[in-house]
């Protein structure tokens, strides 16, 4: 292809949701004389008028250019024009003109003029999120370090939608990750992340964060999940009509009133379809209407016609209200590309292109890669970039192929050289010059009270719909406590009931609490929700801590009532009304304790079958401790006992079981040379090596006030994690005088 076909530029109608970006106007200069162009907004744009563009991979024939006046008689090309209105000003946005050439290597080599940059008006109560020379490395066995992201830079901006898009495992989530202050503690992050070209933290509740996993409550309806989440984020001075009436206009907005009182559904559990949940979890985020939004493959598992409404109301949200949006998204339909504003198309962690969206084509064609006319250009700029399988992409007419790899460092390269990188750049620093104002550290608006009564609430109806919370275990506690009246029915008080006595008891407090690791799965799920909700500010740590405890007391009750109670009198232990009572409460505060005690192991070890095994684990050394299997005499003082033993629960539950069934009864004595009788002081003493100086009420005290350690530890824990991260993160940073960390712990409770 020696000369280039000439056509001229096809200039499509600019989205009536997108706004072009009004950056640069293009100047025709002619030795002393600079002229431009400006063309109304009521003027046809289908077709750019007199243009004559240089494209080297063109089929299409166009109709004949029309002239445009001139003073001075001279036919010059004048620039495609987009008519664009910002608040109540309105300009006109030209694309600079390009002569593109095809160089002899089958490159396409252009020469952009000199664009005339624009200063806008800048959004006092916008979030203007700027990133510059960004990268992301993580650790890897292999070769100790590999890079996620390289060297990025790009803006976002409110009233607009910037969609991050490329084949899977681009880095997009990780871009967004990184912008949020979500990555984890094993990457290393260099560059610097302004919030309104400050250095500054992204307040809690300021921003939201959808993220790629819908972490639901499977048992909640839509209209219970949307209403909670409303209870907790917007202010108490709201009437609680105001915040239903919120809820329900954000559930119609997503699609969803048909699915109103149908539960979200799980493992197990007929529900919601995996569209609508991720609809469920975007309701939930946008109830507040944050200025900044991040939103991980919004789209997934929903069809073209509700893809295209979720996101043209996530547009509007945006344009109407100021926000500032950034969404990954992994396929959209040309409608809803059509949407977006802005455009970072990423490939092996590297920028191919940034810029407006419905440049992007442009970007494309002019290094030979055009969008076929009948292609979507989503799934064009997809296929040619995508190097997973490795396929020969054609460039031009003349029938030559080059890899993927090829393809990628051809537009890497150009865009690098291209005077759209040079108009990024020059943004990023126009809006890193105007320092905005301190964001404003809000989280949630609701009262500490508040949180804590809508989380118990919450609570306690996710643990009366889940069988498997608590009432498949009341049925195996039932089952078992019969099988252990029946064992040791009607025990009476012979010699030889002292041991079975003691062993039914200690079944009691060992094995029946260690069965309370069979919920360990719901508490997982339940520390899953409180992360997601807790990192976008809904809750303080203190109000779930709460929440969480109070809502399992009344099932604990019942489990500890109704299996205590056919175990306590089928094997007919101390009679009177005051020896079951003080039975049952050592049976449910154990039971209490040793879900304090898996809430923490969820709270450090996340995945469930490592956390069973985990906890399984603790109470088994505990319960080795306990005084049963060994005496306390007998234990090896260093660590077994001191402090083993003091540690051990089961120490407090084995004594006071054995002080609330032993005292006050008498035994036939059939040891030889021995009194007649032994009463239970002498065989709490020197059978079962009980401390006899306190009354039994203490231990339930201790145990009382092992649940409360228990809790607190539960609060320190997620506490400790929340400050350690963002400080591991700046640590592992290099070189950390540049990383600008952008979360911080919240304040609240």
């Amino acid at each position: 292809m020696s000369n280039p076909v000439n056509v001229p530029r096809w200039t499509p109608n600019a989205s009536p949701t997108r706004l072009p970006h009004p950056e640069t106007i293009s100047q025709e200069r002619d030795d002393d004389t600079e002229m431009g162009s400006i063309v109304s907004e009521e003027e046809p744009m289908s077709m750019s008028h007199g243009m004559e563009r240089t494209f080297p991979f063109s089929t299409y024939s166009a109709p004949p250019p029309s002239t445009f006046p001139n003073p001075k008689d001279k036919v010059i090309h004048p620039q495609p024009a987009y008519s664009l209105r910002i608040e109540t000003d309105e300009i006109t946005h030209h694309v600079e003109a390009r002569e593109v050439q095809l160089s002899n290597h089958g490159h396409a080599a252009y020469a952009s003029r000199a664009p005339l940059t624009v200063p806008l008006e800048y959004r006092q109560d916008g979030i203007y999120l700027t990133w510059k020379d960004l990268c992301v490395t993580v650790s890897d066995a292999k070769s100790g370090t590999r890079a996620i992201l390289q060297g990025l830079t790009g803006y976002a901006q409110p009233g607009e939608v910037l969609a991050i898009m490329g084949p899977s495992g681009c880095g997009k989530s990780t871009l967004l990750d990184t912008l949020a202050g979500r990555l984890g503690s094993n990457t290393r992050q260099s560059g610097d992340i302004l919030v309104n070209g400050r250095r500054q933290a992204l307040a809690f509740g300021t921003s939201a964060y959808v993220t790629q996993d819908d972490t639901l409550m499977m048992t909640l309806t839509v209209r219970e999940a949307v209403y909670y989440s409303a209870q907790l984020q917007l202010p108490d001075s709201m009437p609680l009509s105001e915040k239903r009436e919120r809820a329900e206009i954000t559930i119609r907005e997503m699609g969803l009133q048909d699915a109103m009182n149908t539960r979200i559904g799980g493992w197990g559990h007929k529900g919601l379809s995996g569209g609508q949940k991720r609809r469920v979890s975007i309701c939930i985020e946008i109830l507040t209407r944050p200025k900044l939004l991040f939103l991980d493959e919004p789209t997934s598992g929903l069809d073209s016609a509700a893809s295209y409404h979720v996101m043209n109301r996530i547009v509007r949200l945006a344009q109407q209200d100021g926000r500032t949006v950034v969404a990954s998204i992994h396929q959209p339909s040309s409608e809803v590309f059509e949407l977006f504003h802005n455009l970072c198309l990423l490939s092996a962690g590297k920028t191919v292109y940034f810029g407006q969206a419905s440049a992007a084509s442009e970007f494309f064609s002019s290094n030979g890669f055009p969008c076929p006319s009948l292609r979507n250009p989503s799934d064009h700029y997809l296929r040619t970039i995508n190097k997973d399988f490795d396929t020969d992409v054609e460039q031009g007419f003349d029938g030559k192929t080059i890899s993927t790899d090829e393809v990628i460092n051809i537009l890497v390269k150009s865009y690098k050289s291209s005077e759209t990188c040079q108009q990024v750049k020059r943004r990023v620093a126009e809006i890193c010059k105007r320092e905005g104002a301190p964001l404003e550290k809000k989280g949630s608006q609701a009262s500490f009270l508040s949180q804590s009564f809508v989380l118990t609430k919450r609570s306690f109806v996710n643990m009366y719909r889940d069988l498997g919370y608590y009432w498949l275990r009341l049925a195996i506690y039932i089952a078992l406590c019969l099988c252990v009246g029946t064992i040791y029915f009607d025990i009476g008080h012979s010699f030889g009931s002292i041991q079975a006595r003691g062993s039914m008891l200690m079944f009691v407090a060992a094995f029946l609490t260690f069965m309370a690791i069979g919920g360990f799965p719901s508490f997982v799920e339940d520390m899953k929700i409180f992360q997601r909700e807790r990192l976008n500010g809904h809750y303080g740590v203190g109000a779930f801590v709460l929440g969480n405890s109070f809502s399992s007391i009344p099932y604990l009750l019942l489990i500890s009532l109704i299996p205590g109670a056919i175990a306590y009198y089928l094997v007919g232990l101390q009679k009177g009304a005051e020896h079951f009572v003080y039975f049952a409460l050592v049976l449910f505060v154990c039971m209490l304790l040793v879900e304090s005690l898996m809430m923490i192991v969820a709270s450090v070890v996340p995945d469930f079958l490592m956390g069973i095994i985990t906890g399984a684990g603790i109470q088994g050394v505990m319960m080795l401790n306990g005084g049963f299997f060994r005496l306390p005499d007998d234990l090896p003082k260093p660590f077994w006992k001191y402090p083993m033993y003091y540690i051990a629960f089961h120490k407090y539950a084995n004594q006071g079981f054995y002080k609330n069934e032993f005292e006050g009864l008498t035994f036939p004595n059939n040891l030889a040379g021995g009194p007649p009788t032994i009463t239970g002081d002498e065989i709490l003493r020197d059978t079962w090596q009980v401390e006899m100086g306190y009354s039994k009420w203490v231990d339930l005290a201790i145990l009382l006030g092992m649940v409360i350690l228990y809790r607190f530890m539960f609060w320190a824990i997620i506490k400790t994690v929340e400050k350690m991260k963002p400080m591991i993160r700046a640590f592992l940073a290099t070189p950390p005088n540049q990383m600008a960390q952008i979360m911080e712990t919240p304040s609240t409770s």
